[in-house]
């Protein structure tokens, strides 16, 4: 610096430790400085007392107050006093000893780092902030050389003098009591002036070495920021990290969401359902499908229509030749001048016409004629089914062709009659009949019922229905369960008969029945038709010596209950077959053969 020049406090500047003597050659530590203006040496300045300090050091005020002047008080309670300057001022009235020259030349300006370093005063030591507290707060005495809290009200602390310590910037520096000047930096030290000092100046502690100031390295201070943790600092970054990724996967799901819900809702992408792939179309010949594949060709649909009536049934063929067997019931519509459409499986039509019907039997022959590819259906033995075994119906029920409906033999030898519509019993079919749960309805009569191989077993004639469609207002009636086809072994001998001769014969035992009597058992009547007698002279009952009052309870040992009972079971059999009766006479029984008899059907 310049020693000439009044001394200024600047932004890089320190102030210098007050010297006992000026340097040789040096001006004089009173009097005025080359501007002609007083004060030109800091030691003057000293002298002048601690408001003149002040004032000339700005913010950077210089320790150093006439001990004989009173103290002045810190403009800042709160910050710690400067540390003590080497050396002290002299006392008024005492001449100053020469300063020492420089050891290099004064720097103009006055600012580090430029020119060659000087004796330049320690960095102030390192303050670690604090956490304030709250205003009006009573704090303990702090400890010697402690620094209050910023803000603190509290004592001003007893100043702790470091050896070339720099008070912070901004400070209100307190006067600290005078030292004894530093011998090592006096090479000429002055008298000491203990007769001016009214108190002798407080020893001072041992000061830290002096180390050179280097503005560029001084330790950096952190004004109020608190130190973070690198580790507690990564965790928070992690924990906002996935916090945002939770927040971002939320709201992406909603979209998502929300945006497949309006595209199902509104048919944005086109649907398409799983499927398995096409399979083989063989089944297995006992299955129902097997059955109905191999059965179907040979089944057709009847359309009869006539002058007084019209009908739909069913019918299967017999042979290549075009024969189709049916129920009576199906073609009497058309009666000797009707017409008779046959519809194959295939769709192809053709005209047919009646060879032969039977009422007795409730069967009948018609016959295509230039139809080729026919498929005849093999012909079983009703003799040989079981009740449970498994069956298939197919017709035409209510006009839907090609219906197939599957079940079992529910019984067999079921004695039924049919018809009866005339009144005088002509028009009366008894059959002897398989009794199967198979689905029956109108439209399925003539239509065949096979067995597991596809033949044939018997001929749907006839259901049982809850509804009495012969009442007023009555409809067609529906299937209940209880359906009945007349067996195969009887419709195969009445349509060689019909194919043959076209008529069918009846098995008779030469008897006329009393059909009103309520007994167990059919008895025979007293009278025969016209008046004759009831049994016939020289027939099959006369032979065997049947009697009219007789009441024959058994048919080869089977029981019967009652007249048309009897009748079913005898057209059970062929014309000369050997039957075996069991006959009731006077509250005795008796057995009786024999061998039926043959009678024109109608």
């Amino acid at each position: 610096m310049d020693e000439g020049k009044p001394t200024k406090a600047k932004w890089w500047s320190r102030p210098r430790p007050a010297s006992a003597s000026a340097p040789d050659g040096g001006p004089s530590d009173t009097g005025t400085g080359p501007t002609g203006e007083p004060g030109g040496s800091d030691d003057a300045i000293a002298a002048a007392g601690p408001a003149a300090q002040a004032a000339t050091s700005g913010d950077f005020t210089l320790a150093a107050a006439n001990p004989s002047a009173p103290a002045a008080p810190a403009e800042t309670a709160s910050v710690p006093a400067p540390a003590q300057a080497d050396t002290a001022p002299a006392p008024v009235g005492t001449a100053p000893a020469d300063r020492p020259r420089p050891l290099h030349d004064p720097d103009p300006y006055s600012t580090p780092p430029y020119g060659e370093p000087g004796p330049w005063a320690p960095a102030p030591p390192v303050q670690h902030p604090m956490a304030t507290p709250a205003h009006g707060t009573q704090l303990p005495a702090a400890a010697p050389g402690a620094t209050p809290p910023h803000g603190t009200q509290g004592q001003a602390p007893a100043p702790t003098p470091v050896h070339g310590g720099t008070p912070p910037h901004g400070t209100a520096h307190p006067t600290p009591p005078q030292q004894p000047v530093a011998q090592a930096q006096q090479p000429h030290p002055a008298p000491q002036a203990q007769a001016q000092q009214p108190h002798p100046a407080p020893q001072t502690q041992a000061a830290p070495p002096r180390q050179p100031y280097d503005p560029w390295n001084a330790p950096l201070q952190q004004s109020g920021a608190v130190p973070v943790d690198p580790v507690k600092k990564r965790k928070r970054a992690n924990r906002t990290l996935l916090v945002f990724v939770a927040v971002i996967a939320i709201v992406s799901g909603g979209i998502g969401g929300a945006i497949g819900a309006y595209l199902e809702r509104n048919g944005g992408t086109e649907v398409e359902l799983p499927q398995v792939d096409a399979e083989a179309k063989g089944r297995a010949k006992d299955s129902v499908a097997g059955i109905a594949a191999s059965s179907l060709p040979g089944v057709v649909t009847l359309h009869v229509s006539g002058d007084e009536a019209q009908g739909t049934g069913t019918g299967f063929v017999l042979d290549g030749k075009g024969h189709i067997l049916t129920n009576n019931h199906v073609v009497e519509p058309a009666g000797t001048g009707g017409e008779i459409t046959v519809t194959f499986s295939g769709g192809e039509t053709a005209e047919a016409e009646v060879i032969g019907r039977d009422s007795g039997y409730d069967l009948a022959v018609v016959k295509v004629s230039g139809v080729r590819g026919l498929k005849p259906l093999p012909l079983g033995n009703s003799e040989s089914v079981q009740v449970g075994d498994p069956v298939v119906a197919i017709g035409a029920p209510f006009d839907l062709a090609n219906t197939v409906t599957s079940g079992i033999i529910s019984a067999k030898e079921r004695p039924i009659t049919a018809g009866g519509e005339k009144g005088d019993g002509s028009d009366i079919s008894y059959v002897d009949a398989l009794q199967t749960d198979a689905p029956i309805n109108p439209g399925n009569s003539g239509g065949p019922l096979v067995d597991a191989q596809a033949r044939v077993i018997g001929i749907n004639s006839a259901i049982r229905s809850a509804d009495d469609s012969s009442a007023p207002g009555g409809g067609q009636a529906g299937s209940i369960g209880l359906g009945f086809a007349i067996p195969i072994n009887q419709g195969k001998r009445v349509a060689e008969e019909l194919i043959n001769t076209g008529k069918a014969t009846h098995p008779v035992i030469g008897v006329t029945l009393d059909m009103e009597y309520t007994g167990d058992g059919a008895r025979v009547g007293a009278k025969g038709k016209d008046g004759g007698p009831a049994v016939n002279k020289g027939g099959p009952g006369d032979r065997a010596g049947i009697e009219p009052g007789d009441v024959i309870t058994e048919v080869d040992g089977q029981r019967i209950h009652s007249g048309d009972e009897l009748i079913v079971k005898i057209r059970a059999h062929r014309p000369k077959d050997s039957l075996e009766l069991t006959v009731q006479r006077d509250g005795k029984d008796r057995k009786v053969t024999l061998v039926l008899g043959a009678a024109g059907g109608s």
